[in-house]
């Protein structure tokens, strides 16, 4: 149906004239008053990670599913990441000789964000992510194997798996060339849902309001609807509101995220939380706006402010080392690392990126690179002379830092970073089904989140409770569960 001055059903005008708070929810009294345009079994709003296994989870169990990508292209933040997703208990770290397991790795997410995401959610989580991982293999085709090149901050055991090239946007490719085998997946582009369709008696979502671009307004009717939607770290007006530090930082994710599933759960009364967190990342190349990979200092490297100095214990992490960068002089800081570390990254795409750019310069004294980044030379060499001892075991480090990897040697590289906004971690809240819930714990009928739509497990407030890689995990394994869950209750309504 095209609103065009067309003649409306008696039903169409009252869905049109009974909006919801900040005109988010459309209410109606009787579904079957409305033209519905499209029906399925499952809609999915967005086309990212999250949306896209969603999609592929729903339709393995039979639904069909139907999926709204308010952008040219899919893929949202997912594929501007490096693809790598954390898992605990997998075969690929069993072949490894790595014991891990869920319990481990809940332990190392709340001891990251201090306790402040769901213990039991948190727990279940790390449970479906060795399952999320065997599946995308096993069922989808699509390889994610263990990186063993270094261990990230937070993480007690190698437990991030990744594809081949480090690259989200190949991730998600492979992710559409999974949805392309599946009858069942029709996905539209540049098709924004613009608000949810809900039963005014008790908020039951039954679809949602899509502009399709050149057909125009139609509604989409569904037995169960998925929120996939990203955050809203391109919304300055919630980064005012909720994270005020970083409403004026460089943003790094993908501009789609702007909030509004977000709102919409609000509307419907749906319980927020952790809206004050946020990943951030304190080594995005600077003019350039590429991802200097973090690798270069969880393998042994080091940053200086403008003044020569290290200012801080690097390896604590790299989302809350955004704000330690921001906090130098000019928001900027050099990383320093060898060739030793440049080898071991340098097929990485994003590191390419970096280097096709001219990002990164080599150099064959530590003076050298302070001279042509105008740092203070004689204060950079003894820095780095100090933080090399430190890693040859000669003395504790001044910042406390005792993992270095094997000390640096010529030649040596550099390159300017400042911190950067990536993604926001607080949404709507979920339970272990994904459905999005109130206050009072109860769930909004036939509503479904993950992503950057339903809270993550970075804690409650700030940078520092991210665990890396933890935004896939999220994205990914609530993802997958809410695909099945969805799907498996839209199926026992037809039965």
């Amino acid at each position: 149906m095209r609103y065009d001055g067309a003649a409306f059903t008696e039903g169409e005008k009252l869905f049109m004239n009974s909006r919801g708070p900040e005109d988010a929810i459309f209410y109606v009294n009787d579904p079957a008053d409305l033209s519905w345009d499209v029906e399925a079994d499952v809609l999915v709003i967005g086309a990212g990670g999250c949306g896209l296994v969603s999609a592929l989870a729903a339709a393995q169990k039979g639904a069909q599913v139907f999926v709204l990508e308010k952008e040219k292209t899919a893929g949202g933040n997912t594929s501007l990441s490096q693809a790598m997703v954390p898992a605990a208990g997998t075969r690929f770290q069993k072949q490894a000789g790595m014991e891990d397991s869920a319990e481990l790795m809940t332990q190392d997410i709340l001891h990251k964000n201090s306790h402040g995401s769901d213990p039991d959610l948190t727990l279940h989580v790390a449970r479906e992510s060795s399952k999320l991982v065997e599946w995308l293999n096993d069922s989808m085709g699509i390889s994610l194997g263990l990186v063993t090149d270094f261990l990230y901050p937070g993480h007690s055991r190698y437990r991030i798996h990744s594809n081949r090239t480090r690259k989200g946007e190949h991730f998600v490719n492979d992710l559409l060339k999974a949805a392309a085998r599946y009858e069942n997946i029709d996905i539209a582009y540049n098709a924004p849902a613009r608000r949810l369709i809900a039963d005014p008696k008790d908020g039951a979502v039954l679809g949602a309001e899509v502009e399709i671009e050149g057909v125009g307004k139609n509604l989409a009717k569904a037995k169960k609807v998925i929120l996939a939607l990203n955050g809203f770290g391109a919304n300055r007006e919630m980064l005012a509101r909720y994270i005020p530090e970083m409403k004026d930082a460089y943003y790094f994710g993908h501009e789609g995220n702007t909030g509004e599933g977000i709102l919409w759960g609000e509307a419907l009364g749906a319980a927020l939380d952790c809206m004050a967190a946020y990943q951030a990342h304190g080594s995005v190349t600077h003019p350039h706006g590429t991802l200097l990979t973090y690798a270069t200092v969880s393998m042994g490297g080091y940053h200086l402010n403008l003044e020569g100095k290290r200012f801080v214990n690097e390896y604590h992490g790299y989302s809350e080392h955004a704000l330690d960068v921001l906090a130098q002089k000019e928001g900027v800081a050099v990383a320093v690392f060898d060739d030793r570390i440049y080898r071991t990254v340098q097929d990485y795409e994003d590191f390419q990126q970096c280097i096709r750019m001219g990002a990164i310069r080599k150099f064959d004294a530590i003076q050298d690179l302070a001279a042509s980044f105008r740092l203070p030379v004689e204060e950079a060499a003894a820095t780095h002379e100090a933080f090399c001892r430190s890693a040859r075991g000669e003395g504790k480090d001044r910042f406390g830092r005792t993992d270095f990897g094997k000390p640096l040697a010529p030649p040596f590289y550099g390159a300017k970073v400042t911190g950067a906004l990536f993604h926001t971690q607080g949404g709507l809240r979920v339970n272990k089904r994904a459905q999005v819930i109130r206050e009072d714990g109860a769930a909004i009928p036939d509503l479904f989140a993950g992503g950057g739509t339903a809270a993550g497990f970075s804690g409650k407030a700030g940078p520092g409770g991210y665990l890396s890689a933890n935004g896939l995990l999220a994205a990914l394994v609530m993802g997958k569960i809410a695909g099945e869950e969805a799907a498996s209750a839209a199926l026992e309504e037809v039965g």
